[in-house]
């Protein structure tokens, strides 16, 4: 299971940077639309909707609300920054309250389990993730911000895969995600902080703090959204969220942590200008 791990994931970074090096800002935008149309699908079967009819309507409602998005943001034009800051603040905001929704589960199930809710939460996720996808890479130097959004939310996962595995004795979210430790939260953090002095060796001109506050803030939230889609995973009663990854399950079981961790790191895109 490991070796399939490691080759799916040296694949997934293989195309990952051959698209992010060859396409335009809004060709690459349009590919990462159909990446977010295979995660709707995935979050559709979550939601256990009954038949193909039902999950195709929520596929083409996705779908409407991504064009939408895209017209909205003027993504064929002149880019519409101040739209996607908006929404990447809802987006934001409404992951503070999935917080507290993880800390108060399955309590809180009530106010988010109902199908039309958590559908309506699947689809304002994903519409945010690929929001903050599009506002990043039309960014000055966008290439490389993604590049570094995306690394960041890497290294917290996989350090505390890591760690997790080593050293893991405390549980994070023992109702919600029995197998997270705060050893591996810890080992995330560790990596982070690796990362930030990479990054002051490799420039010296960069703000150590600056830096250390969005690439921290930017990892703490990734972590929220591994642990939504543990928890959403739970109260439906199933391991992963499909089986079109080998080792890594689902395209939602690979992007749960970028789908929150990326619409913050948005939002402090006028800050990364500044470091």
């Amino acid at each position: 299971m490991f070796k399939q791990r490691v080759a799916s994931a040296v694949v997934m970074v293989a195309v990952f940077l051959a698209l992010l090096a060859s396409l335009s800002a809004t060709d690459f935008s349009l590919v990462i639309m159909l990446v977010v149309m295979v995660a709707g699908w995935e979050w559709a079967n979550l939601l256990k909707l009954k038949g193909k009819v039902a999950k195709v309507a929520y596929l083409v409602l996705l779908l409407a609300l991504l064009l939408g998005a895209a017209s909205g943001l003027g993504l064929w034009g002149e880019f519409n920054f101040a739209l996607s800051e908006k929404v990447s603040l809802v987006a934001v905001g409404l992951w503070a309250v999935i917080f507290l929704w993880i800390q108060g589960y399955p309590s809180s199930a009530i106010l988010w389990s109902p199908k039309p809710l958590l559908g309506l939460l699947g689809l304002l996720l994903l519409v945010a993730t690929w929001v903050a996808v599009a506002a990043i890479t039309h960014s000055e130097s966008g290439q490389w911000l993604l590049l570094l959004a995306i690394l960041i939310v890497v290294l917290a996962d996989c350090g505390g895969y890591i760690a997790g595995n080593l050293f893991g004795r405390h549980k994070l979210a023992p109702v919600v995600s029995p197998g997270k430790t705060w050893e591996g939260f810890a080992g995330g953090m560790f990596l982070q902080l690796l990362l930030i002095a990479g990054l002051i060796w490799y420039d010296p001109q960069l703000d150590p703090v600056a830096l250390s506050i969005i690439i921290l803030s930017v990892a703490l939230y990734s972590v929220l959204g591994d642990l939504l889609e543990s928890m959403v995973k739970r109260h439906s009663g199933v391991k992963d969220s499909g089986q079109l990854l080998p080792g890594h399950g689902g395209v939602l079981d690979r992007i749960d942590g970028i789908m929150a961790a990326l619409p913050l790191f948005a939002l402090m895109l006028p800050q990364t200008s500044a470091l």
